[in-house]
């Protein structure tokens, strides 16, 4: 190769990381404030990362340990951040700004691996195609892992196919150490090693790949064991599971049917590992895995298999390589591949709205920082406060000053103090007595139709409320109820 031609190669194949990462960057960086609010999750992201690893260390043996490492990275994060840019960019940017960067790294593997499994042509597609998904532009702008385990499984499969290609112990090593690191961001990032054992055993690779392969994969799991295990104790966390969100069905099987349709268009692989050898198994068996382990315990959360999408991206990248390709001649051929760019083309149009959408603060289940407004707007210096139920005291993590001169009555230790996610509370007995004793309650709550917490706290809180106390006010906001309570006769200031 003439070094001219060895230039324009490497053009071509900036070109092909550069415009999908590009890409995802810019729409990462769209909307990234959402009007400054923040939702529950994101709340908790930021309140333990701010601890410090002293007390975050004893509060992860207690609750949290699957997103130990993610907390433990965004504390050190937070350390550059607010020392650099936090005051120009606010604290909200700060929490999401890891994701976006995580997204477009994901984007740029994404348009090596098709780039590595069909060409380049079929590479930038399938990293434009990633970027353009709405559920990635919803976890590029979420402060939590997601996006990093993702990024990080990614990568992973292309070191799988370098080194099914050209097995190097450098190649596995990789593989292994970012399977792990993946994994130990999120445990469900282990439902990846079964699409590449899939991939491998599909593409009828040598016994010593396979062999390779289940020892990274089984080095993998040993690392994570411990983790795992521990984590075991925890699994009350995600007792609020219950059915699967039909939207996040519906989106996994609209891709699923799409993706498996662009698997019928016929490419060339270039490789020992074809596309359709990786790309269905990774498309399918993680969400369906998933699926079948809920039926044991409910766990079904489309982020928790986040990276689903890339085997769709890659599928779908391929077939639209194929069918947008140069061509000759041919009217009838030109015709239809017309009508294929036109349909193309007008894809993010259609998708406008949702990607707006995802942008707001309505997007998300509730809007913390919306709530702490309202309570704001509402109190009375010396008000009563309670949280219904206590989880979301997590509310005022964000914004604590917003919660200045408000008495929590349950509060026996704050979340601090107690090394956990929102505090431990006072008897039923000792919340009532203190209850009775105040003029006025504000009580942050979930919005109607949410199941309630039978503890002796909660039963204690929703019987005085109702024994002792009227409604002088209610105020709804994204995911939550602000009530102000009175005793007879202090209705009249919160009216």
């Amino acid at each position: 190769m003439s070094a001219a031609a060895a230039r324009g190669a490497r053009v071509a194949q900036g070109v092909v990381v550069l415009m999908p990462s590009g890409l995802m960057l810019f729409l990462g960086a769209w909307g990234i404030r959402r009007q400054d609010a923040i939702w529950r999750d994101e709340a908790v992201t930021y309140d333990m990362a701010h601890r410090s690893l002293a007390d975050l260390w004893p509060t992860l043996l207690h609750v949290d340990v699957v997103h130990g490492l993610y907390y433990a990275l965004m504390h050190l994060w937070f350390r550059v951040y607010d020392g650099t840019l936090g005051g120009a960019f606010g604290e909200v940017v700060g929490l999401r700004l890891p994701s976006v960067a995580a997204m477009a790294v994901a984007a740029a593997g994404v348009a090596l691996l098709g780039e590595r499994l069909v060409g380049r042509r079929a590479g930038l597609f399938a990293g434009c195609t990633f970027a353009l998904i709405p559920v990635v532009q919803q976890y590029a702008q979420e402060g939590r892992s997601y996006a990093t385990v993702c990024a990080l499984v990614v990568w992973a499969s292309y070191l799988l196919v370098l080194a099914a290609a050209r097995p190097r112990r450098e190649l596995w090593l990789g593989y292994t150490a970012l399977m792990l690191f993946a994994c130990l961001l999120h445990e469900f990032a282990s439902l990846a090693l079964p699409a590449h054992g899939a991939a491998v055993i599909l593409a009828r690779l040598p016994r010593r790949v396979l062999r390779a392969w289940l020892l990274s994969a089984v080095t993998t799991l040993a690392g994570l064991a411990p983790l795992a295990v521990f984590s075991t104790r925890q699994s009350a966390q995600i007792s609020w599971l219950m059915w699967p969100d039909p939207l996040q069905l519906l989106t996994f099987a609209v891709l699923a049917v799409l993706g498996v349709a662009c698997a019928r268009v016929r490419v060339r692989s270039r490789g020992p590992i074809g596309l359709r050898a990786l790309g269905i198994p990774l498309l399918l068996l993680p969400t369906l895995l998933l699926l079948l382990l809920s039926h044991v315990e409910p766990a079904y959360v489309d982020r928790y298999v986040l990276y689903y999408v890339v085997g769709f991206a890659l599928l779908a990248g391929a077939a639209l390589a194929r069918l947008l390709r140069p061509v000759g001649a041919s009217g009838q051929t030109r015709g239809r591949r017309l009508r294929w760019a036109v349909t193309v083309g007008l894809v993010p149009v259609v998708l406008l709205p949702v990607n707006v959408h995802l942008r707001s603060p309505d997007s998300r289940v509730d809007d913390v920082t919306a709530i702490a407004h309202a309570i704001r707007e509402v109190a009375e210096p010396g008000d009563g406060l309670l949280f219904m139920p206590s989880r979301r005291r997590i509310w005022r993590a964000t914004l604590p000053h917003e919660f200045r001169g408000l008495r929590d009555l349950a509060l026996a230790k704050s979340p601090l103090a107690s090394h956990t996610l929102y505090g431990t509370e006072r008897s039923g007995d000792a919340i009532r007595d203190r209850m009775l004793a105040a003029r006025r309650i504000l009580v942050a709550g979930d919005p109607d139709g949410e199941p309630v917490d039978d503890n002796d706290q909660e039963i204690a809180k929703r019987s005085t409320l109702h024994a002792a106390f009227t409604v002088c006010r209610t105020v709804r906001v994204r995911g939550a109820r602000i009530t102000v309570y009175g005793r007879p006769g202090a209705c009249g200031g919160g009216g």
